[in-house]
C-alpha cells in the first residue's frame, strides 16, 4: 500500500527560540502516524537572528526537511504562499512556528481528512492575548463577515490541513494583493473546523504590531468587499438630493425675504463638511486603485534567495 504524503509547512521570521522546539514537538507527534509519509518545509522571511542557522542544523540531521530562504521580509502572506506553492504532497498541514496553534491537533486534522474533508482548519474558541488585540480581531472579523462577498469564518487563521485539491486551487489564483483567509474561503470545497484554545506565545516576541494588523485588514476589506464603494454612491445620492432641496429652498427664501444667511459660518461649515466627504470618498477609491496598481505591476510575491534540500 502506497502511503499518502503530508508536508508540514512552517513559515517563520526571527523564531530562533521556537524553530527547534516546534520541529521536535511535531516530530514526536507524527512518529505515531505510521500510515503517512511526512516531510517538513520551512520558509524563512529573511530572519535577522539565528533562525536560518538552526534550520540548516535540522536539515543536516533530517533529509526529509526542506527550506526556502527569502531575500527579504515579504510578510506572512508571501511566506505562507511560498509554502503552498512549493508543496507537492497529498496534503499540507500549516503549523505556526510560535506554537500558538497546538501541534497536537495534527492527529485530529488527519482524522477529519480521512473522513473526506478537503480543508480542516483550527478555530480558536479562546485566545490568551491582550484585551485590545482580542477586541480588535473580533470586531474586524465580525465586520468583515458582514460586508464581504464571501463567508469568512471567525477566529480562523491559516492553521490547519489542506488537501491537494485546495493546494492546486490556491496555486491557480493569480492575484498579488493576497488575503489568505479570504482566498481559502472563496475557493469553497468541503471543510470542517476543529476548536482549540490559542495560547500566548511562550518564547520570543511577535514581529507584528498594531499597524501591521491594520494593513492586513485592508487586504481583506478592499480585496473582498465592494461595500465601501457602494456607501460612497449612496452617500453621494443622499447629499445630492439634500443639496438640491437646500438650494431650491434657499432661492425661494432669498426671493421672498431677502438673503437669510448674514454670516459666513454656515457657508464655511458646508464647504468643510462637503470637502471632508469628498476627501473620504477619494481615499476609499484610492485604496481600490492601489489594489489595481499592485495587480498590474505583476511583480512576484517573493524572491527566493536560497533553497535547501530540494532535488
Amino acid at each position: 500500500m502506497i502511503k499518502k504524503s503530508v508536508t508540514i509547512g512552517i513559515h517563520c521570521f526571527n523564531e530562533e527560540e521556537n524553530v527547534l522546539v516546534v520541529y521536535k514537538k511535531i516530530k514526536a507527534i507524527i512518529s505515531t502516524l505510521k500510515d503517512y509519509e511526512f516531510n517538513f518545509l520551512f520558509v524563512d522571511n529573511a530572519s535577522c537572528d539565528t533562525t536560518q542557522e538552526k534550520i540548516k542544523t535540522i536539515i543536516r540531521k533530517d533529509k526529509k526537511v526542506r527550506a526556502i530562504f527569502l531575500s527579504r521580509n515579504f510578510g506572512p502572506e508571501a511566506s505562507g504562499t511560498a509554502v503552498v506553492f512549493h508543496t507537492v504532497s497529498d496534503a499540507l498541514i500549516m503549523i505556526p512556528c510560535d506554537l500558538q496553534g497546538p501541534p497536537e491537533l495534527i492527529t485530529k486534522f488527519i482524522k477529519k481528512w480521512q473522513e473526506g474533508y478537503d480543508l480542516v482548519l483550527g478555530q480558536y474558541t479562546k485566545a490568551e492575548d491582550s484585551i485590545v488585540m482580542t477586541f480588535a480581531r473580533i470586531t474586524f472579523y465580525r465586520l468583515f463577515k458582514k460586508i464581504s462577498n464571501i463567508d469568512v469564518p471567525i477566529n480562523v487563521t491559516g492553521f490547519g490541513l489542506y488537501d491537494k485539491k485546495i493546494i492546486m486551487a490556491l496555486k491557480s489564483l493569480p492575484e498579488k494583493y493576497r488575503f489568505g483567509r479570504g482566498l481559502t474561503a472563496w475557493i469553497g470545497f468541503k471543510r470542517v473546523f476543529i476548536p482549540y484554545e490559542k495560547k500566548r506565545r511562550m518564547r520570543g516576541k511577535s514581529s507584528y504590531n498594531f499597524f501591521d494588523y491594520i494593513k492586513h485588514s485592508e487586504r481583506g476589506i478592499f480585496g473582498f468587499s465592494y461595500l465601501p464603494l457602494d456607501l460612497i454612491v449612496y452617500l453621494g445620492f443622499i447629499l445630492t438630493m439634500f443639496s438640491f432641496v437646500f438650494i431650491v429652498s434657499y432661492l425661494f427664501a432669498a426671493i421672498l425675504f431677502g438673503n437669510p444667511l448674514k454670516a459666513s459660518i454656515t457657508l464655511v461649515s458646508a464647504v468643510v463638511f462637503f470637502g471632508g466627504i469628498n476627501l473620504l470618498a477619494l481615499s476609499i477609491i484610492g485604496k481600490y486603485v492601489q489594489v489595481i496598481v499592485e495587480e498590474t505591476k505583476n511583480r512576484p510575491l517573493y524572491i527566493v534567495e536560497e533553497k535547501l534540500n530540494f532535488k
